[in-house]
């Protein structure tokens, strides 16, 4: 089992900067760690993820603007959003995904935090 709780969200103005956190609390490992957005009336779309060996994935919208990082030390994830859109505002999702041996993988969310963009 896996619980995780965002912090970070919150309002700013085009241009500007957040940073997300999900702290994890789980004695498993957890394989893949990422953020997910979804705004009103659309679906949820993956922002970023991350490995437990590091390696990164980023969506289009966001490369060179988002860092994905993670301290498996801590169970934590974080995200740096720099140079904020308004079509960056959304709620967003923590997500890990757990692989366990012969049972498949498992997706596990946390309760979201809004994240809006407007002057």
């Amino acid at each position: 089992q896996v619980q995780l709780v965002e912090s970070g969200g919150g309002s700013v103005q085009p241009g500007g900067s957040l940073r997300l956190s999900c702290a994890a609390s789980t004695s498993i490992e957890i394989n893949v760690m990422g953020w997910y957005r979804q705004a009103p009336g659309n679906q949820r779309e993956m922002v970023a993820r991350i490995t437990s060996a590091g390696s990164t994935h980023y969506a289009d919208s966001v490369k060179g603007r988002f860092t994905i990082s993670r301290d498996n030390a801590n169970n934590t994830l974080y995200l740096q959003m720099n140079t904020l859109k308004p079509e960056d505002a959304a709620v967003y999702f923590c997500n890990a995904f757990v692989i366990v041996p012969f049972k498949g993988g498992f997706d596990f969310w946390g309760q979201g935090t809004q994240v809006t963009v407007s002057s």
